[in-house]
């Protein structure tokens, strides 16, 4: 599906440029015709971006980043800043993966390390882009999760720091309001990318089962019976980082198929 040129000229910055919706997002930004700068700890993944985002005829600038580390994070934040004149738009997909345990089960440490990458570097990334989104009345999207509509047992952990991530988004949306700053969060679902069909097949193996049974049976409570593609999601990041959403802030929009209803 083609991109609507929703960001002309825009300079997005995101953070988390994986091999899923990181990408999609760099990718899908780029075809809505914005620069990038791309953040991760991987050097080699975000070349492969940045390429892919300069064969679309934009710019691309790959800083890789500890997104947990204060001095590389600012680091992260002048380069842009150097290299473009400013960041409208900072996309925080960064996240910790969850950790399948019980609230009584789960270490300390673990559940410090999901917030420590969902919510600190969050916070720590808007903090330094604050002056340059504010001078260019620019945007925050967060990318969040629909477990934030369920308490699944074995999902109190990521629960947890997503809400903290939910409240952060709503406070920076009072504070840098005034100010001119939007910002929202995305709740996607299960979003089907390579682990998750992998994760898929594993399942089916170990039933003896057909692939589109395992499936079938996981997407049976989604209205649409199916999981998001990436670039699903990524359009309705794009979406809220648009002027089409202009009077849209302190937003979370389910981005799950009609899995949860709020």
């Amino acid at each position: 599906m083609n991109v609507p040129e929703l960001l002309p000229g825009k300079v997005v910055l995101v953070a988390g440029v994986g091999p899923g919706l990181g990408r999609e997002l760099a990718v899908r930004c780029a075809r809505a015709g914005a620069d990038l700068v791309l953040a991760a700890r991987t050097a080699s993944r975000l070349e492969e971006v940045a390429d892919e985002v300069k064969q679309l005829g934009r710019r691309a600038l790959a800083v890789p980043t500890d997104l947990t580390d204060e001095e590389e994070t600012a680091s992260l934040v002048r380069a842009a800043v150097e290299t473009y004149g400013r960041v409208d738009t900072l996309i925080h997909n960064a996240f910790a993966a969850p950790q399948h345990l019980t609230m009584v089960e789960v270490g300390l440490d673990e559940v410090r390390e999901g917030f420590e990458i969902n919510v600190y570097a969050a916070l720590r990334l808007a903090r330094l882009l604050a002056p340059t989104l504010v001078e260019s009345r620019g945007s925050i999207v967060m990318i969040n999760s629909s477990v934030l509509r369920h308490s699944i047992e074995r999902c109190g952990s990521y629960k947890m720091a997503k809400a903290g991530l939910l409240a952060l988004a709503q406070m920076l949306s009072t504070e840098l309001g005034p100010q001119g700053v939007r910002v929202n969060t995305v709740a996607p679902g299960p979003i089907l990318i390579d682990t998750v069909k992998a994760f898929v097949e594993e399942i089916a193996a170990a039933r003896g089962v057909p692939a589109q049974t395992v499936y079938d049976e996981m997407t049976s409570s989604i209205d649409r019976r199916r999981l998001q593609d990436p670039d699903e999601v990524a359009d309705a990041v794009i979406f809220l980082a648009s002027d089409l959403a202009r009077a849209i802030t302190g937003h979370c929009l389910d981005v799950n198929g009609g899995e949860y209803h709020s």
